[in-house]
């Protein structure tokens, strides 16, 4: 496995990377989850996917099988800025206000369309995917100023994270959404380790979204 980082005016250096994962982001989110979220047959694609995006894939033997995007909070593109604040000014039907709070600042960076390919069948390799995407998305943020992550995942991505070594924090309360009945909540997350590695875990969780619909 490898972590490929890119922005839009840079994905063209990778192939056809950045289309693969915005298919695979369609066969989750859509086809698996029924998100009402923006797409056509082949691919997902949303308002957060503008110049201002990085990303962050994994690659195995030349195949997309993970990936995420990241956003400063500092972005605005158009009439948008970043989920989170979007939603806290009423812009996202499916997602609540649920920080309370607006968070504009270049340490802090958005997470989000965090999916391992369910063809990664092993929680061995699940795990080392999401550790790869982490890693990917921390040097973005970092290289830019970035001091914290900031997700709205679901639940069990908290626990996973702190495996890994990150010390990874709720930011409110969780809420269950309405679309796929899961629960999640916003969590920060330190760019630096600041824990040891658990071992991995032995068993292999039921396929479950990291983050809730954008629109």
């Amino acid at each position: 496995m490898e972590n490929i980082t890119f922005d839009l005016l840079s994905q063209h250096r990778h192939g056809p990377a950045f289309f693969d994962y915005l298919a695979l982001r369609k066969q989750f989110f859509v086809d698996t989850l029924n998100w009402g979220i923006p797409h056509d047959s082949r691919v997902e694609m949303d308002q957060y996917d503008n110049p201002l995006a990085f990303y962050s894939l994994v690659l195995k033997d030349g195949e997309v099988i993970a990936g995420a995007r990241a956003l400063p909070t500092t972005a605005t593109w158009g009439d948008h800025s970043y989920m989170l604040r979007d939603a806290s000014k009423g812009k996202l039907h499916a997602i609540p206000d649920l920080l309370g709070r607006e968070i504009r600042t270049p340490t802090v960076w958005e997470c989000t369309r965090l999916v391992i390919s369910p063809s990664v069948t092993s929680m061995e390799d699940r795990t080392r995917c999401l550790d790869l995407i982490v890693d990917g998305l921390v040097e973005i943020a970092e290289e830019r100023g970035g001091e914290v992550l900031m997700s709205l995942s679901n639940l069990w991505l908290l626990r996973s994270l702190r495996k890994l070594g990150y010390d990874a924090e709720l930011m409110c309360q969780p809420y269950v959404n309405a679309d796929d009945g899961h629960k999640y909540a916003v969590m920060s997350i330190p760019v630096a380790r600041t824990m040891p590695r658990m071992p991995h875990p032995t068993h292999m969780p039921q396929p479950m979204a990291l983050h809730a619909p954008s629109v």
